[in-house]
């Protein structure tokens, strides 16, 4: 059995521990822990002293119970003390650090603003909506049927090589064209049609006008009618908006699978007014994009009924659009995010 003695100098050696560790804590988290390995109920110091009740002689029970409460309400009224003599002196401390001159000038905060291919998109579905076009969204990944087969796009036609295509698997590959969105909004929708269809395409090119991932926007419209006039109306009132009044378009005959007619539009310079210059190589006419009257082979594979029904498409490339109207000569400049380049552009 523990000498009464014994436990009566475990108590002051106690005290004097706490006074000892007591000047060395500086901040009101160490107060906390230090003041939990003497008052915890289970596993503090003081909290042992009382587990020892039961080993005193029931006569010396009452003094050894006083002495041990009196060294706990001691300790306590200690911890409480310095925690809120040390919050007082954070608070302090916090309050000068965060202490703000409102006399000082402002920091100037530098603003950003949108990457040049978003501010095309965005005025490209202002110009558009304006017009009634709905904007939807396809998938990056298609599979061939709706890339290049429902396009009316041969089997031994260029495009399908390996060269020009990233195939995933012999079914799926990345799309090459935002065309493909045209085929699933026929499908679902019954005419009259009129939709924008801005994304990511992919193609194996890459030069200092050409990336192997580039943003285009198709644009169509399935209706009853509808004309090459329709089109060249639209894509008027489309280079008005972007390139300033006064320009205007011209349609050149080509060949696109799924168009027919098909046509290369050019818009008149908008740096010289087309008397020649570098920008126009002396043409005065500046190439912009694709479009034509829908094929109706096109319409019959959606099951649009090609004698009562006629369409025009129109597919926008996003980086040629931003480079022509910004002047920049390089199209790796729109995916280096190069600030210096980036924060010159702003139509905000």
């Amino acid at each position: 059995m523990p000498e009464t003695n014994k436990l009566a100098e475990n108590i002051a050696a106690i005290r004097q521990k706490i006074q000892d560790g007591a000047e060395k804590l500086d901040n009101s988290k160490a107060v906390y822990e230090f003041k939990k390995s003497f008052l915890d109920s289970k596993a503090g110091e003081i909290g042992q002293l009382m587990k020892e009740m039961k080993n005193i002689p029931k006569e010396q029970r009452a003094d050894y119970g006083k002495a041990v409460n009196e060294l706990k309400e001691w300790a306590v009224q200690l911890f409480d003390d310095m925690d809120v003599k040390l919050k007082e002196a954070e608070l302090k401390r916090r309050y000068e650090k965060e202490k703000i001159d409102v006399t000082m000038p402002a920091v100037e905060t530098e603003t950003g603003n949108l990457h040049p291919i978003t501010q095309i998109i965005e005025q490209l579905i202002d110009v558009f909506a304006g017009m009634g076009f709905e904007v939807y969204e396809g998938t990056e990944v298609e599979n061939d049927y709706y890339n290049f087969t429902a396009l009316n796009t041969p089997q031994d036609h260029p495009a399908r090589d390996m060269q020009d295509t990233f195939y995933l698997s012999p079914e799926f590959l990345l799309r090459t064209q935002t065309s493909a969105g045209q085929i699933h909004v026929m499908e679902n929708k019954k005419p009259p049609i009129k939709i924008l269809s801005p994304g990511r395409v992919f193609r194996s090119d890459d030069d200092s006008t050409h990336s192997p991932m580039f943003g285009q926007m198709e644009g169509l419209v399935v209706d009853e009618h509808i004309t090459l006039s329709d089109l060249q109306g639209m894509l008027d009132l489309f280079v008005q908006k972007i390139y300033g009044e006064g320009t205007y378009t011209r349609l050149r005959p080509s060949y696109f699978p799924f168009t027919e007619p098909s046509v290369e539009v050019d818009v008149s310079c908008f740096e010289c007014g087309g008397k020649g210059c570098r920008l126009c190589k002396g043409t005065g006419w500046i190439e912009i994009l694709g479009a034509g009257i829908v094929n109706k082979k096109v319409l019959e594979n959606c099951g649009i009924d090609s004698e009562k029904y006629s369409g025009l498409a129109f597919g926008i490339g996003l980086e040629r659009t931003a480079m022509l109207k910004y002047g920049i000569n390089n199209i790796k400049t729109l995916f280096e995010s190069d600030l210096r380049a980036l924060k010159q552009i702003d139509d905000k």
